[in-house]
This record gives C-alpha cells, sequence and structure tokens, in this order.
C-alpha cells in the first residue's frame, strides 16, 4: 500500500520512531495552481520543508497538485519542479535523498476545472484512506490562483470537498484581496458565504519574514527597557522601508490595476506599522488578543490625503506598459511605482511622531527594513573618536528590524548600544560574533547588538508551517483587512489621476525621489528637471494664451498647486496693506473642500501674515454644531486657526447654534451676526470675501431659486441647501457686493462644465447666484485652475 510503503522506507532511515505513534491522522494537501510562478518560486519549497519537519509528528501527508491544464501535461510541468526541490543545508544527503523521493512518491496532479473534477478529487482522497485504514485529520487548500477565481473555487470546495465531520479545513488565499474597501468587502462577503473565519488563512508573505515576525516578542521579550522609551516623548520619527531594484517589466498587467501603494504598501507595510504603533496585548501568543489591539491602533491612525504622499514613475514604465498591453504611444500611465507616505496616529503614544512608509520599483538597493528613530538630547564635547559606543549618549539611538538583503543580507535585529541590551530568544535567535567592517545608517556595525536567526527560514516555509500548526496571528483576518482598506482607500481615490514624478531608475535617481517633511506634509526635495518631464504632461508654459479676464473681471488661472501659492500671497499681500493703512483687516472665508488646501498654504508658509491684526468672519455655514465634522467652522479651525495666532477675540463663528437649537429664526442669528459685522466692520464692507462656486452655480450658501438672500436688505439670511445638512446661514449677496475685494476660487476638472456655462451666462442670480456677484466699488477676481478652466 502505499502510504504504508513510504512510512516504512522513512521509518528505515531513523526519520519515525514507530509505526505505533504514526496514528494523529491524515493530512491533505491540495495547491491550486500548482503550475504557476509563485508554486514553482516558493510554494512547493514550502511544503517539502513542511513534509521534512513533520514528517515524524505522527500525521501522514498527501499532496496534490491541482491546475486547469490537462493531465498529462499538468503532470509534467509539476514534476519538473518537484525534481529542483533542495533540503535546508543541515540535512544529510542521504536523509534528504529519501525524503524527497517519497514526497514525489506522495504528490500527484489533477486537473482541476469542473465540479466533477472536485467530486473526483473528493472521492480519491476517501477511497486513499480507505484503503490505508487512516483517519482524517484535515486538508488545507491553498489557492495560489488570481483572486477572480476564489469565488467559484470556494463554491465547488464547500460543496464537495469538504472533509468529513470531526477533521478540519484550512483555506489558503493569496493577496491581492481586493482593489479598495468596497471591492474587499465584495469578496470577502463571497467568501464568508463558503467558509467559516477561522476557516480562511490570508497570506501576508512578509508576515513570515523572521525580522517582521519578531517584531511582536520583541517588544513583549523587553517591556522592561522599551515601556519607558516606546512613545511620542523618545521616538523621533519610524522608516518602514521596501525598496527593490528590479521593475515591473513582465508584470504590467498586474501593476497598471494595482500600483506600488496596492502591492506593498497597503498591506505588508502596514501590517509592519500595526506591529510597532499597536498597544501590547497580555498575550502576544492569542490570535484573538492581537487582531484586537491591531484594530484599536487602526482607529488611531490619522485619515491620509493627497498630500501624505509623493508618487514617483520610473520613466521607462510607460513603454513597458505599451509593449506587453499593446497601448497606443499615446497613453500615459497615471499608477505609481514609488510612493513617500507619511502617517500619524492620535493615540496619545504616538501622537505627533511621523511614519514614513516608502517603497518602489527601480531604486538604488534591495532592501527591507523597521527601523525606530529616537529622540538625541545628548551634546558630548569629547571628539568623536574617543567615544565608546556603549556609552556614549551622543551617538543615535535605534532600534532596526532587517528584514533583509542589502548590505547584511540576511535578516537581523540591531539595537544601539547606548539604549540597551536586549533580550533574545536563545533557540532561535543568536549574536553576531566578530565585527565587520560594514557602516548601518552611518554607524559601523560595532555600534550596535546584532542578531540573526539561528537558522534562516523562507517566508512562505514559516506560513505554511502556522498554517500546518492552526496559528492564525501570522494571518490576515477579515475585520484587519477591511480596516487597511478602509484607511487606504481615500488615499487611493484623492491620487488616482494625480501627477507622478518621473525617475530614470537606479542610482541615477540620485536625490530626485528625496522626501521631506514639511508641517505635516510630504513634498519632494528637489525641484524635478525640465527634461525629466513627460513630454505628453501639459505645462503652465503651454498655456500663455489664455485670456487674462474672466467676466470682464480679472482671471488668475494655474495648475493647481501654483494657484493656491498666487492665492494665498495676493491675500497676504491685501492684508499687510490694508492692516498699513487702517490697523485691521476683516477676512470672510467660505466652508466647502476647495479652501482647505489654501487654509494649509496660510497656515504653513505665511509666516508674515498680519494674523494678530486680522479678524475671521465665515461667509457661511452648515446648521451644525460647531464640533461637528459638517460644519464649516470646524474646518477652517483644523486646518488654520490651531496653527496661527489669531486673537480669540477676532475669531468670528456664525451663530447657528443657540439655546441648544439649530438656526430657530425666533433665536434671531442672523440678526446678532448682522449687528457683530456693523459694530466691527466699517461701512459692514469686508476687507475681503472669499469664495466658490458650485457645480449648480451656488455661491456661499445662495443657492439657484433661493427665496432669501440675492436681494433685498437683509445682511445675514438663512437660507435651504438641496443637499444635507439644509439648513444654512449665509452672506446675502448685497452684502457680499459691498466688500472692497472678492476672490472666487475653482478647483478641479468638476467645475468645467458650470464655468463654461458662466463664461457666458449674464447678471442672472435666480438661476446662477455667482453670476451675482459684481462689488459695487470694490473688486472681482478669479482664480480659476487649468482643470477647471479647460476640463
Amino acid at each position: 500500500k502505499m502510504l504504508r510503503g513510504v512510512l516504512c522506507t522513512v521509518l528505515f532511515v531513523g526519520a519515525l520512531p514507530s509505526l505505533a505513534e504514526v496514528s494523529q491522522g491524515h493530512i491533505s494537501v491540495v495547491l491550486l495552481g500548482a503550475t504557476g510562478d509563485l508554486a514553482k518560486k516558493y510554494l512547493w519549497q514550502g511544503l517539502f520543508q513542511l513534509y521534512i519537519d513533520q514528517v515524524s509528528s505522527g500525521h501522514s501527508f498527501t499532496f496534490h497538485g491541482a491546475a486547469l491544464t490537462a493531465l498529462e501535461p499538468g503532470q509534467r510541468l509539476m514534476f519538473d519542479v518537484l525534481k529542483k526541490l533542495a533540503c535546508p543545508p543541515d540535512e544529510s544527503p542521504n536523509r534528504c535523498a529519501v525524503l524527497k523521493d517519497q514526497f514525489l512518491k506522495l504528490s500527484q496532479y489533477h486537473q482541476l476545472k469542473t465540479a466533477e473534477n472536485y467530486t473526483m478529487l473528493n472521492r480519491e482522497i476517501e477511497t486513499l484512506l480507505r484503503q490505508e485504514g487512516l483517519k482524517e485529520a484535515g486538508r488545507i487548500f491553498y489557492f495560489s490562483v488570481p483572486p477572480f477565481a476564489y469565488t467559484e473555487i470556494a463554491r465547488h470546495i464547500n460543496s464537495s470537498c469538504r472533509p468529513p465531520p470531526g477533521a478540519w479545513l484550512r483555506v489558503v488565499l493569496e493577496k491581492p484581496f481586493g482593489h479598495d474597501l468596497e471591492s474587499a468587502q465584495q469578496l470577502a462577503a463571497e467568501l464568508t458565504s463558503f467558509f467559516r473565519e477561522e476557516e480562511m488563512y490570508r497570506v501576508d508573505h512578509y508576515l513570515g519574514k523572521q525580522a517582521v515576525a519578531h517584531i511582536l516578542p520583541f517588544r513583549d521579550q523587553n517591556r522592561q527597557f522599551l515601556d519607558p522609551i516606546w512613545n511620542r516623548h523618545h521616538v523621533e520619527r519610524v522608516e518602514i522601508v521596501l525598496k527593490e531594484t528590479v521593475d515591473a517589466k513582465g508584470r504590467t498587467s498586474f501593476y497598471e490595476q494595482y500600483g506600488v501603494i496596492r502591492d506593498v504598501l497597503q498591506n505588508h507595510l502596514t501590517e509592519a506599522l500595526m506591529f510597532l504603533t499597536m498597544e501590547l496585548p497580555a498575550n502576544v501568543n492569542s490570535a484573538e488578543e492581537v487582531l484586537q489591539c491591531k484594530l484599536q491602533a487602526f482607529q488611531s491612525l490619522r485619515g491620509l490625503e493627497k498630500n501624505s504622499a509623493v508618487l514617483g514613475q520610473y520613466q521607462a514604465y510607460a513603454s513597458q506598459v505599451q509593449e506587453e498591453l499593446q497601448k497606443t504611444q499615446d497613453y500615459i500611465s497615471t499608477t505609481p511605482t514609488f510612493a513617500g507616505v507619511l502617517i500619524h496616529s492620535d493615540n496619545l503614544r504616538w501622537e505627533g511622531v511621523p511614519f514614513l512608509l516608502t517603497s518602489g520599483k527601480a531604486l538604488d538597493e534591495r532592501v527591507g527594513y523597521v527601523r525606530v528613530l529616537f529622540k538625541n538630547r545628548a551634546y558630548c564635547t569629547q571628539s568623536e573618536t574617543l567615544r565608546d559606543a556603549g556609552h556614549s549618549q551622543c551617538k543615535a539611538k535605534q532600534i532596526i528590524f532587517y528584514i533583509g538583503h542589502g548590505a547584511l543580507n540576511t535578516p537581523a535585529v540591531l539595537v544601539s548600544r547606548n539604549l540597551f541590551r536586549p533580550v533574545m530568544p536563545e533557540g532561535s535567535w543568536r549574536e553576531a560574533v566578530g565585527q565587520s567592517d560594514l557602516r548601518i545608517f552611518g554607524q559601523p556595525l560595532s555600534d550596535y547588538y546584532v542578531y540573526s536567526p539561528v537558522k534562516e527560514r523562507d517566508a512562505y516555509s514559516v506560513l505554511i508551517s502556522n498554517i500546518y500548526h492552526g496559528r492564525k496571528d501570522f494571518f490576515i483576518t477579515t475585520e484587519n483587512l477591511l480596516a487597511s482598506w478602509g484607511f487606504w482607500t481615500p488615499l487611493l481615490d484623492s491620487i488616482s489621476h494625480q501627477p507622478l514624478r518621473l525617475y530614470p531608475g537606479g542610482v541615477e535617481n540620485q536625490h530626485l525621489l528625496d522626501f521631506e517633511m514639511v508641517s505635516g506634509e510630504v513634498v519632494f526635495t528637489l525641484a524635478e528637471p525640465v527634461q525629466m518631464l513627460n513630454p505628453n504632461r501639459l505645462m503652465p508654459s503651454d498655456y500663455r494664451i489664455i485670456q487674462s479676464t474672466f467676466r470682464r473681471s480679472p482671471l488668475v488661472s494655474a495648475w493647481s498647486e501654483d494657484l493656491i501659492s498666487q492665492l494665498a500671497s495676493d491675500i497676504e499681500k491685501t492684508a499687510s496693506r490694508t492692516v498699513a493703512r487702517s490697523g485691521q483687516f476683516h477676512l470672510a472665508l467660505s466652508g466647502g473642500s476647495s479652501p482647505v488646501v489654501l487654509f494649509r498654504q496660510l497656515a504653513r508658509h505665511h509666516y508674515a501674515f498680519p494674523w494678530k491684526h486680522t479678524h475671521i468672519w465665515l461667509v457661511d455655514e452648515r446648521c451644525v454644531p460647531l464640533t461637528d465634522i459638517e460644519s464649516n467652522f470646524f474646518s477652517l479651525h483644523n486646518h488654520l486657526l490651531q496653527s496661527v495666532r489669531v486673537p480669540y477675540f477676532n475669531v468670528h463663528p456664525m451663530p447657528v447654534h443657540l439655546n441648544q437649537r439649530l438656526c430657530v429664526e425666533e433665536d434671531r442669528g442672523t440678526e446678532l451676526y448682522a449687528k457683530e459685522i456693523m459694530a466691527l466692520v466699517a461701512n459692514a464692507s469686508f476687507d475681503l470675501v472669499l469664495l466658490g462656486v458650485g457645480t449648480d452655480g451656488h455661491t456661499a450658501s445662495l443657492f439657484p431659486q433661493s427665496e432669501n438672500g440675492l436681494e433685498g436688505a437683509q445682511t445675514v439670511v438663512l437660507t435651504e441647501s438641496p443637499v444635507k445638512p439644509h439648513q444654512r446661514m449665509s452672506l446675502s449677496l448685497p452684502l457680499i457686493n459691498k466688500a472692497r475685494q472678492v476672490f472666487v476660487l475653482v478647483l478641479g476638472k468638476g467645475k468645467h462644465d458650470i464655468t463654461t456655462l458662466v463664461s457666458r451666462v449674464g447678471h442672472e442670480p435666480r438661476k446662477w447666484p455667482i453670476s451675482g456677484v459684481s462689488p459695487s466699488s470694490g473688486q472681482l477676481v478669479w482664480y480659476v485652475d487649468y482643470e477647471a478652466l479647460l476640463g
């Protein structure tokens, strides 16, 4: 009998204790996609390693390779891979030869294409076990197939290939797990209809990397040293980096769909981030406790915005896409192959600490690491050559989880000697002996305690071993997955059409991809050289013939970033001139999304602005509490007021919330605001009013066919919006038109249609309120970006 014969042969070379002990049951491993690239490179080797490790555990095994390919060619392809399997270096040649021979005998190929194929596989497994007199312990199905095939395969396994009651089922899924939050939710819902959560093992192979897998145990075993310093008071910044020298050639079909953020940051680097930022559970070996702590860490992450990332694309990528995907020569890809992302946590432990996640193709080296850099307040008078690394407080203090490759070319954990000597598990990690002349982050290796694994293991071997043992803490749960997509999807949406920095690739990148943190944002350090720019990308110089007026008023037009910069400068100049003339500056600001980038620009780049003499007013407000995320004042406070020094009494929010009620006419909030304006603003004439334009032509909260505010003597009115929240308070059109200057800001392709329409219509405020903006004795200036102006 096949299995019995295999066991006897292995016994003969001393691999098993006795046949009597071989009674724990049989495990069938089914590898779907058995002839694919991932299976060839990693999975068959990982399964062979599992067999080597567990052959004497008391379980018996069979390995079923499966694919869509017909039986004979599929069998030939699979066995070509199996013949090349290698034993670990510490395995004796004799035992290796026997184990490899037995593994091949226990492996068979199946074509799995139809429901009948799955039924037949199930029948074969049951027949084999009955003939051998073995009890079934469980089945592992490894999905090394594209995600679009998951649902159909899951349906077949669930209906005709589940093990009998008393035996377990483990289904292993490879990324990508969706493209964004919505697709991930859909895929999760489909799979949940076939498998229980405890049956699913989502693989992120970086969790099998020994340095990454040791982050939580390291934190747990070194609590006494880390507890006082693992926080914002001591950590300067954290870097999580995965650099590759290879490009996307041969994989552009996948890469065009996903790009670097979906491929690497949303999964691999985010998981490392969670291991660093999450609170340590009481039991780090409890998958449930680890999951709950990770979910809490996700909730604490500050939302990502467009300016949280810098993006690049290596120059050859476009031509590779055109060639491999048969795209035309004028096809322009907006897929990033490089990303640097700045992340903040609002958790009290990490508040203010920057976490920098970086990855890219065609970079200068292949390396991965997690680096925690600590603050250094010491100043040492002795010269550096006289300092002892173990005691000098002036040397950099850092902990590095070195994932692999790079200068060290091995997984490692490095701790600065002037921090502490770490506790490391003796059986699995050993201290490196003999100091080489290598330098890591500018410091000689002798400045660190350096530990490397006693036995280096491939990530897939580690993960397959954990699947066998049923350890879920190395895998991504549904909740974990959806939390990650919920965090990354808003950024992915906001950058979907963002221009990318082109880079030549490799060492020629020089400093082109260097970026820096500026007031909570990231920007490239160097300007992009003109010769690097995409020749198909329109540049400001292409628009020199643009009209200088719009609706008979001055027009300023540029790419959005340049436009915002110009607008902020013009507001500052207006403020400075007005304060010099009259001692104070009255500025009325609109709400909505467009002004947010302006607020940030003013807060972070205009330190000479005369805030001390500026009064801030609201053009309009939603009828919600001022602490509500929908409130215009809340947005103004978050993005501007909390970052500048405006005197408290100079800030004038609209009184929409009086007597614990919202915009109730009897409370006379509009009259209250009107009186405040009359008392403080000379002639009720603001020095500057900033307006926007809605896609329906509304401005402030004055909507088409509005009953209030378009004409008459009222200066502050209550209005109705067609979208929630419906109730609004707004300055009236007559009051706006009393201003000395009015600036109208229009951004984005979504505003192109209304911009074109407004350019043609006359004075018709009942239809398009923005057309009624015409200061009686002041100036109107339009700030319209190229996308809104030209589409």
